[in-house]
């Protein structure tokens, strides 16, 4: 059986990895959507930007974040200017890792989605006098739901497995930034290997869930005539 500091570990995961998505779909969605519609040279630096995390070692993120959201950082400074502290080391400063270094996995997604789209749908709607901000939410919504699936399960599951970053922003204090990742690797320390068995097939199996999730819900490419 789970421990009652695995249980823990899993409920702060699922909670970090579910508010990561909800903040990614809120700022991944406008990005997307406006490397999806671009003609200007900023789309090139600012797409390698984006896809950063994907190539970027964990620990060379979270260092540079760490600085950052330091003390002596420029978001440090701020936050503490605004009497909320710094953010390294708490819940919420791991929500802000995680929603960096689970980037790419909302973006690109939801670009693709965007991408595939193509001009005559939205040419059909400026026909009908339809605002861009209608446009939006009635045609391109609809059309690119797929995508926002694919998006927010990637997203869901990467932040799940995150272990080199939340370990540089968060360290290892229990209930509060001690994820589930980082309890598996206390379990081994400790030489706990069945402990580190249990939690860890736990995540296996989440994993293949949530993968197979994905490709079930993949559409079926169209037959051609």
């Amino acid at each position: 059986m789970l421990t009652d500091s695995d249980l823990q570990a899993i409920w702060l995961t699922a909670r970090l990895a579910a508010i990561t998505t909800l903040i990614l779909l809120l700022i991944g969605t406008p990005i997307a959507w406006w490397l999806a519609r671009t003609r200007t040279w900023w789309k090139g630096p600012i797409g390698a930007v984006v896809a950063l995390p994907l190539v970027l070692p964990p620990s060379v993120l979270g260092f540079y974040l760490l600085l950052a959201m330091g003390p002596h950082g420029p978001v440090g400074q701020l936050t503490q200017s605004l009497g909320l502290g710094t953010l390294p080391f708490t819940f919420w400063g791991l929500v802000v890792a995680s929603v960096f270094y689970s980037l790419p996995f909302m973006v690109q997604p939801l670009q693709n989605a965007f991408e595939s789209i193509g001009e005559r749908p939205l040419e059909v709607a400026a026909t009908l006098r339809a605002s861009p901000f209608d446009t939006f939410f009635s045609v391109v919504l609809p059309l690119a739901k797929p995508g926002f699936i694919t998006a927010g399960i990637l997203t869901f599951a990467h932040t799940v497995g995150e272990f080199g970053v939340v370990l540089m922003i968060g360290g290892n204090i229990p209930g509060i930034t001690r994820v589930a990742s980082v309890q598996i690797y206390d379990h081994v320390e400790a030489m706990e290997y069945a402990d580190a068995h249990r939690l860890a097939a736990v995540m296996l199996s989440f994993s293949f869930l949530v993968l197979l999730a994905m490709y079930v819900r993949r559409p079926k490419p169209a037959k051609g005539n």
